[in-house]
């Protein structure tokens, strides 16, 4: 782009504030588009004629909204997402007939009958029982559920290590609110869950993208990083990536866990759809299990409703969570675990598991053919929730995302799930298991072949 010398409006308000009105202005205007390089804090403050602190106020204001990043020794850059949301929940009422193709949900209609499972302990045991306060780490026979669970992820463990949380973004909560402090970094995949985004946002806390391949985050890359600045820790979703669906091989994790060893890091590891496909690759936590925190979720197996999952750690770190369990919400209701531990004790969980997984293959194989030409992307898991496509050249997922929802469908471009002010490729994450049925998902892929 050409010099940028931004516009400040006239008003009362800071000097640094309106340079990042202007900033938010500009982008929005396409004036700066994602990945321009902002002009170094020196360099601005000669051309308004004003304080370089000022400056870097400004610059900080508008990192905040969401609209820059900053990379050591490289610069300011118009943030990657500047021009879209990064959250996955519009609070604007539902459009009447929209084909859901952009949240991922969790075939409801095969989760486990409650009205059955709740009859079942009614006969089994007093429910009053759950209705009153217990420890914040879990009670102790849900804990040992949640080694069981774990088992599922290939990772062994111990109850002492084991903490139930309310859900697996109650979980991420805890770990970002009580193992980092504002300005902390922490290392990601250059795309990855909008929901992470959104919440080190709100906690004030700097995540750094590193390059990614077919196989997912590159070690090489995040030794590099790690090298050129203070990183606090990295969070991984290494079985099935979103929104690549890459799955990591096993080298790599290795390689991934040395890396973290070397230089410190605190691994936060969510693998919310790695039981959407069969594995046995160990997590990346199995290799530093002393140093990283594993969150093994139900929502996307069991039922998103009961809000429910079990974290794994251990030291000062399962300390400090369990502290972040009580200053959140005290305790996850016990009532909702023990209808989960019940489940996954009697075996309905891992049937219910088994189904999902059936489900999302019938409706890649019964729309396979629609997709010849739509450009499938990395990492195809033909059993999971969500397939993630290249579009055809000139086109931005951005730009479908907002073309697509004036034909009636919902969908994600890249930009929702894009960290820091690189490149973005050119794909969107297309939901498989957001439709009805398979009817509705056809006519949704009908609509979009005809908007390419």
């Amino acid at each position: 782009m050409t010099k940028w010398i931004p516009e400040l409006e006239e008003s009362a308000r800071p000097k640094f504030k309106r340079l990042a009105d202007a900033i938010e202005r500009d982008v929005y205007a396409g004036k700066l588009l994602p990945g321009d390089k902002l002009p170094t804090h020196r360099d601005l403050a000669d051309d308004l004629k004003m304080n370089v602190s000022t400056i870097t106020r400004g610059y900080a204001e508008a990192e905040k909204r969401g609209l820059v990043c900053g990379t050591v020794g490289r610069g300011t850059f118009i943030a990657s997402d500047a021009i879209t949301s990064s959250s996955m929940v519009s609070f604007e009422p539902h459009v009447r007939g929209m084909i859901e193709l952009g949240m991922v949900n969790t075939f409801y209609d095969l989760d486990p009958d409650i009205q059955e499972g709740m009859r079942k302990l009614i006969r089994r045991r007093n429910l009053n029982a759950f209705l009153r306060y217990t420890d914040p780490q879990g009670l102790p026979e849900h804990r040992e559920v949640g080694v069981e669970w774990a088992k599922r992820y290939r990772l062994e463990t111990t109850a002492g290590n084991v903490l139930v949380c309310s859900g697996a973004q109650h979980a991420l909560t805890c770990c970002l609110s009580s193992l980092f402090r504002a300005g902390d970094r922490i290392a990601t995949d250059a795309l990855i869950y909008p929901g992470m985004k959104t919440l080190a946002n709100m906690l004030g806390i700097r995540l750094v993208p590193v390059p990614m391949d077919d196989h997912g985050m590159i070690p090489e890359q995040l030794a590099r990083i790690c090298r050129r600045e203070k990183i606090n820790g990295i969070s991984l979703m290494p079985g099935v990536q979103n929104p690549t669906s890459v799955c990591m091989p096993l080298e790599r994790r290795e390689q991934i866990a040395m890396i973290c060893c070397n230089h410190d890091l605190t691994i936060i590891e969510d693998d919310a759809y790695g039981l959407t496909v069969e594995s046995d690759l160990p997590p990346v936590t199995s290799f530093a299990p002393e140093r990283s925190v594993f969150i093994a979720g139900v929502s996307k197996s069991i039922a998103v409703g009961l809000r429910v999952a079990f974290m794994v750690a251990q030291g000062e770190r399962f300390k400090q969570l369990a502290h972040a369990i009580l200053n959140s919400v005290w305790m996850t209701p016990p009532l909702n675990v023990e209808l989960i531990a019940q489940w996954i004790q009697d075996g309905t969980a891992d049937i219910t598991v088994k189904l999902k997984r059936q489900a999302a293959r019938r409706r890649f194989e019964a729309v396979k053919d629609q997709l010849d030409g739509l450009g499938l992307g990395l990492g195809i898991n033909p059993s999971g929730f969500f397939l993630w496509l290249s579009l055809p050249q000139s086109w931005k997922g951005y730009m479908v995302e907002s073309r697509a929802r004036e034909a009636g469908i919902n969908i994600f471009g890249a930009e929702k799930f894009a960290v820091g002010g690189g490149p973005v490729p050119a794909n969107i994450r297309l939901s498989l298991s957001g439709p009805k049925d398979i009817d509705e998902l056809r006519k949704g892929l009908g609509i979009l072949r005809e908007i390419l």
